[in-house]
């Protein structure tokens, strides 16, 4: 499997937030989560529906919309 077809965007769930597929819980909770120190290991814990191809899907939908960002060399 593709690791992005782990993450949906349904309007109808989160206003439209991508997803971790099956959740109700955000690519950004996901990243911000980890970012704040957290471990995986903890991650797991409180969200035992996760997986490790979850996180890493998260990493990767985040990677590919980073590579889909502009930059306007003027600015």
């Amino acid at each position: 499997m593709n690791p992005l077809e782990r993450i949906s965007i349904d309007p109808a769930i989160r206003f439209g937030k991508p997803c971790v597929r099956g959740t109700r819980l955000t690519v950004g909770e996901v990243l911000e989560y980890l970012a704040t120190g957290r471990s995986e290991a903890e991650l797991f814990v409180d969200f035992p529906q996760l997986s490790r191809a979850d996180v890493l899907a998260c990493f990767a939908f985040a990677a590919a919309r980073e590579r889909r960002i502009r930059v306007d060399p003027a600015a």
